[in-house]
C-alpha cells in the first residue's frame, strides 16, 4: 500500500495523560442538576458521559460523588452528541486543586 492509501489519523492534540476512572457526578448548572459519569481524567480536564449536554463554552461546577467530594469549575470543550462531553477544569481554587491533585497521583501509581 503506497502511504497516499493510508487512512488519515487524527492527531493526538492532548498534552495530559489520561487515566480511565468512572465515578458518577453531578452537573450543576444554574439551577439544574444533571446527572454525569466520569469516563477519564487528565491534568487538565475529564470526559463526562451525560444523556443530557451543555454547549461548548458552557461553565458549570462538577461535584463527584467520591468518599470525599470533590468540586470542580469546568467548560465545555467539545461535544460528542448522546455520548457526553470533554471538559477543562480550573484549578485555580487551592482545595479543589489539592483534592484533584491527590486523585490524579492515586491513579497515576501502578498497582501490583
Amino acid at each position: 500500500m503506497a502511504t497516499g492509501d493510508l487512512p488519515a489519523r487524527r492527531t493526538e492534540r492532548r498534552r495530559a495523560a489520561r487515566f480511565a476512572f468512572r465515578a458518577e457526578l453531578d452537573i450543576e448548572w444554574g439551577s439544574a442538576v444533571l446527572p454525569g459519569r466520569t469516563r477519564d481524567l487528565s491534568a487538565s480536564g475529564m470526559f463526562i458521559e451525560a444523556a443530557d449536554t451543555l454547549w461548548v463554552g458552557a461553565g458549570f461546577t462538577a461535584r463527584l460523588k467520591l468518599d470525599k467530594p470533590v468540586q470542580l469549575d469546568c467548560f465545555v470543550k467539545r461535544v460528542e452528541p448522546g455520548r457526553g462531553m470533554g471538559v477543562s477544569v480550573d484549578l485555580s481554587k487551592a482545595e479543589s486543586q489539592q483534592r484533584y491533585q491527590e486523585l490524579l497521583a492515586y491513579l497515576s501509581t501502578p498497582r501490583s
